[in-house]
């Protein structure tokens, strides 16, 4: 398969990894944490507590087939593609396995693309729902960076793990959605549900009977 961004690559991997300092590791890895397996892990466990707590089943659903789901996929993926990283010497070098697509970035893109798709609809000031998507967004993108920096991914591999992760959530958005609606539905013909006669019958008597005159 044909890469086309393999020149800025190798230009990009090659210039961070001359670039790199103990400070700037520290920073980066710092950077790269909010798209770690440990951090999700935790995130995920403390989401399906609430959503058991709150009876939420959908969402329940949504999010372990959307996150843990998506990033079993491309962890199947990197063994197809079996590209290799941009370093696997130095001291700073603290993984293994293969490249694309980036494990970090497309966590990142499924958690907190998962998490704004939960909020985004509770959220009545367009502002604030702004704010929402360009923070979750430098974050994916903070995160992606981190890794290219630190020569753990290279370029073509976080940008294809963000464009996976979007279309991932777009599919299960739209594969839970009848899941969605059979849930709802019960819910909506319970309430449209007609009044019992005997009530209508009280109301309609009591609307007819005529108003004494104020002496």
């Amino acid at each position: 398969m044909v890469n086309p961004l393999a020149g800025a690559d190798h230009q990009i991997a090659g210039w961070f990894h001359a670039h790199l300092s103990q400070a700037f590791v520290n920073l980066l890895r710092v950077f790269s944490e909010p798209g770690s397996a440990q951090l999700i892990g935790v995130v995920l466990f403390l989401a399906v507590i609430f959503f058991v707590w709150k009876r939420a089943w959908t969402a329940l659903v949504t999010m372990i087939v959307a996150v843990p789901g998506g990033m079993l996929l491309n962890e199947l993926l990197k063994l197809a593609v079996h590209r290799h990283r941009p370093f696997l010497d130095g001291w700073f070098v603290d993984w293994s396995g293969y490249s694309f697509a980036s494990g970090h970035t497309i966590g990142a893109t499924l958690l907190y693309g998962q998490l704004l798709l939960f909020l985004l609809p509770l959220m009545k000031s367009k502002r604030w729902q702004r704010l929402s998507i360009l923070s979750a967004a430098m974050l994916v993108m903070l995160v992606g960076f981190s890794r290219i920096a630190l020569g753990a991914h290279y370029l073509s591999d976080v940008i294809a793990a963000i464009f996976l992760g979007v279309l991932w959530l777009m599919i299960c958005a739209l594969l839970l959605k009848p899941m969605r609606r059979a849930l709802v539905a019960p819910v909506a013909i319970a309430v449209e549900q007609p009044r019992p006669a005997t009530a209508a019958t009280v109301e309609g008597r009591a609307s007819a009977r005529p108003l004494s005159p104020i002496s």
